[in-house]
């Protein structure tokens, strides 16, 4: 092969990574936005956004489509290869460990930094629309510990397969392996059925990513033609810049202990994943990234078993990214307001989500009912709401990433120690 064919080979292998792609993907759907936002009427804007959004939607759904198969017929497999309820419990101790532990943290860091760059304090209310912040509010009605059960026991597996509720699906499948590693050889075809379906639902995953740089293009396309992006970081500078020192905080804390635990492997995660996390970040969807993820972490050495396992527990219980959002956002609309909390009350906040934010998972825009639902827990105006609406977009981002690395990194280390067991 002479020089010349060798670099229109590379150059063909650059354009042709899926990551590589999303990125420039990004960045046409960002000059894209920002050209028909400043050159077009507000009302082609919207309509441009509405109908280019819909390259998004397309992607996601045909994710959707994928994820309730694949966590069905991966757990019940690997649970089936586990062989026994001690095994199981074994693992679903460490898993509920970590996501708790990592829960607490991540509130604990949205606390902190509200507190110290205090975001909220002296902020003009007068041109806040409230009436934007209905459709949030409006879903606080579904938070409650009745809610909170029938998000976690499905009545019926085949619902729970329709709605893509994961955390009842789970459920469903811990009983379903257990029952058939319980029976023995007799239950091997139906497991050995389930284990060649699921090769080739991760076979429909290769299929699906390929639409993934057209629906980020889409995604990022719609927003930045709406938005006005300068006019929006000038308003929102200090909040938004108070969310990036707390969700990089995060990031520091989430890399130093996956560096403690994984030692040298942990570069070689962060390139498994990359894919990933910027695919989550251009959809603002971790689901969007689940089934990819699962192909990427079983790549990384992380046995099938265990990320069939953690994977769909921790897109329940461990959504890292989110959990530092909620006290951040809750404290920074009290401080707008004018409510006084002392730190008694601020820590009974945190303890209140870190177990409340686990019985809406499912619920569109959960964060932010989870936030409003909290604020009316503690007195502090709900419609505040509205006053982080324009700004959430960018901020579910980072947040998005940051979930995904925190699964990614719970399933590689709980992977390890299952290992060295």
């Amino acid at each position: 092969m002479n020089t010349t064919e060798s670099i229109q080979e590379s150059k063909k292998s650059f354009l042709s990574n899926l990551t590589v792609q999303i990125i420039i993907a990004m960045l046409l759907g960002a000059i894209l936005g920002i050209y028909i936002h400043n050159n077009y009427t507000p009302e082609f804007a919207k309509e441009f956004s509405d109908k280019i959004k819909m390259l998004a939607t397309i992607f996601i759904r045909l994710v959707q489509m994928i994820i309730a198969p694949l966590v069905i017929t991966t757990l019940v497999v690997g649970i089936a290869k586990l062989g026994d309820i001690k095994s199981v419990g074994r693992i679903g101790g460490k898993a509920m460990g970590w996501f708790f532990t990592a829960s607490f943290v991540s509130l604990l860091i949205g606390l902190f930094w509200v507190n110290i760059l205090q975001p909220g304090v002296g902020l003009n209310l007068t041109d806040v629309d409230v009436a934007t912040a209905s459709e949030v509010t409006d879903k606080t009605k579904v938070f409650s510990a009745q809610n909170f059960v029938e998000h976690i026991i499905p009545k019926s597996i085949f619902e729970a397969l329709a709605t893509n509720e994961i955390l009842q699906i789970v459920i469903f499948s811990i009983f379903f392996g257990l029952a058939a590693a319980s029976i023995g050889d007799y239950a091997k075809p139906v497991v050995k059925a389930l284990d060649v379906s699921s090769h080739i639902i991760l076979k429909m995953v290769n299929y699906v990513m390929k639409f993934a740089p057209l629906g980020v293009f889409g995604a990022i396309a719609g927003v930045f033609a709406i938005r006005d992006l300068q006019e929006l970081l000038i308003t929102y500078a200090k909040f938004f810049g108070s969310f990036l020192v707390g969700i990089s905080s995060l990031w520091v804390v989430l890399l130093l202990v996956g560096y403690l635990f994984l030692k040298g492997h942990m570069t070689t995660l962060l390139k498994r994943i990359f894919g990933p996390l910027v695919i989550a970040f251009g959809t603002t969807s971790s689901e969007a990234v689940f089934p990819k993820l699962t192909e990427e972490l079983e790549r990384f050495g992380v046995k099938d078993k265990i990320v069939s396992f953690m994977l769909p527990l921790g897109y329940s219980f461990n959504l890292d990214g989110s959990m530092m959002y909620m006290t951040f956002a809750s404290i920074f609309i009290a401080q707008a307001y004018g409510v006084h909390l002392d730190l008694t009350t601020q820590m009974t906040m945190l303890l209140v989500l870190m177990l409340t934010s686990k019985g809406i998972a499912g619920v569109p825009r959960a964060s932010l009912v989870v936030v409003a639902a909290t604020c009316g827990m503690f007195d502090i105006p709900i419609e505040g709401i509205a006053l982080i609406l324009p700004i959430d977009h960018f901020c579910d981002m980072f947040r998005s990433a940051t979930n995904v690395l925190g699964n990614a990194l719970a399933t590689s280390v709980v992977g390890k120690w299952e290992k060295e067991s």
